[in-house]
């Protein structure tokens, strides 16, 4: 572990680093074009990821763990005000299906890693199924697989550390992709085409789409005590869902818990429906994206924050190598699908990043585009990979073990 020249425990200087890397990183992406092409989420989780290698910060702390529990679902409701409830379902259809699509390209990618490396990694079966759980529906499967299997404490943070580094370069990738002549001349690309359409004079395409707008004290009060209100709500009504359901029913009511018990799934499904049965109210207030947006950005940080290669290098680099055979093949699967069954490269990318990093990455990387008309959609959609990736993990665990 890299001896940090900010330790952990140094809350108010961390939480220092991570707002105000999350507002430079808005302010170059607005100012300079080259920031806007590469996108203010990858300066965002680069940084982060040099400073924590450099050993300017630390890799763990209580404060990243904050931004997982509280900003990032601040941030949801907030992102989800102006949303037409109508439009997301018929959104969804079609992101579900590459979704699905893109799953086969974990399973697939599980399969081809685990014949090459099973006689290389101890324990690898048990690996497996946390990352190919992962790598479907996001880091809630990997914990909840690892419990499941009983891992040993060692290897789930070898994995974990090798989750994390792939996560941020495939993510990298990913936002790069757009920016790429050979996709953009073999997909369809209608919201960042919408995007470039109101690109005005000498500003980046991201100044374009941020633009300035009148905003109250009342709205940042109904904005931010509305999200605080929904987070509440829904995730109490989250947990009294799994304390009526038990963990070890039967296949119907676990499938059922899953759903209903999720804190995320619950969160979009609240917020879409108060904002559909009173919408005027949402409607007015003004500044909820933007608040919505930092948040997340500042999310983006975090991301980068745990990656740390001197790890990888001590504890996991045949790990490391398993996770991006899984990642490498759900990529080329996705953009072939994809392709064959012409869907647009927004959907594309955002499937297979709600796959390797779940809903909440995707819906951050919908929004640092600005392709806010996918965001409720791969939100409902990358929740339900919770649902399949413990199917998957575990199914996937249990062969693999067979064939130890």
């Amino acid at each position: 572990m890299i001896n940090a020249l900010i330790s952990p425990d140094e809350t108010w200087l961390l939480w220092a680093f991570l707002v105000g890397w999350a507002a430079v990183s808005i302010w170059l992406e607005q100012h300079y074009e080259w920031a806007s092409k590469l996108s203010g989420a990858i300066i965002a989780l680069v940084g982060a990821m040099l400073m924590a290698n450099t050993g300017l910060i630390p890799v763990e702390s209580p404060v990243y763990d904050s931004v997982w529990t509280y900003v990032v679902p601040l941030s949801i409701p907030l992102l989800l005000f102006q949303s037409n409830l109508r439009k997301i379902w018929q959104e969804s259809g079609r992101l579900l299906m590459i979704f699905l699509l893109s799953s086969i390209g974990t399973v697939a990618g599980s399969i081809v890693a685990f014949i090459l490396l099973k006689d290389l990694i101890p324990g690898l079966p048990h690996i497996a199924a946390m990352i190919s759980g992962s790598y479907t529906g996001g880091s809630v499967n990997f914990a909840a697989l690892a419990t499941r299997f009983d891992v040993p404490g060692e290897t789930v943070s070898s994995a974990v550390v090798a989750d994390n580094l792939l996560m941020a370069v495939y993510f990298f990738i990913l936002i790069l992709i757009p920016a790429i002549g050979f996709f953009r001349q073999k997909y369809n690309t209608p919201h960042i085409d919408a995007i470039e359409a109101q690109d005005e004079g000498d500003k980046t395409t991201s100044a374009s789409y941020w633009k300035r707008k009148e905003i109250a004290l009342n709205d940042i009060a109904l904005a931010v005590g509305s999200s605080f209100v929904i987070v509440a709500v829904s995730f109490k009504l989250a947990e009294m869902f799994r304390f009526l359901i038990p963990e070890d029913a039967n296949i119907f009511l676990s499938a059922l818990r899953a759903m209903i018990g999720d804190d995320y799934l619950m969160l979009t499904t609240l917020t879409l429906l108060l904002v559909s049965f009173i919408p005027k109210y949402f409607e007015r207030i003004n500044g909820a994206q933007e608040i919505g947006t930092f948040l997340i950005y500042i999310f983006f940080v975090v991301i980068g924050v745990p990656a740390s290669i001197p790890l990888i290098i001590e504890n996991a680099p045949l790990i490391l190598l398993f996770a991006a055979i899984i990642v490498f093949i759900n990529m080329i699967v996705s953009f072939s699908f994809g392709r064959l069954f012409k869907f647009d490269l927004e959907e594309i990318i955002l499937s297979s990043n709600a796959n390797i990093g779940g809903p909440t990455t995707a819906a951050a990387m919908a929004i640092s585009r600005g392709w806010t008309r996918l965001v409720g959609p791969i939100l409902i959609v990358g929740t339900l990979g919770y649902i399949l990736g413990n199917y998957i993990g575990t199914a996937l665990g249990l062969w693999f073990s067979s064939m130890m």
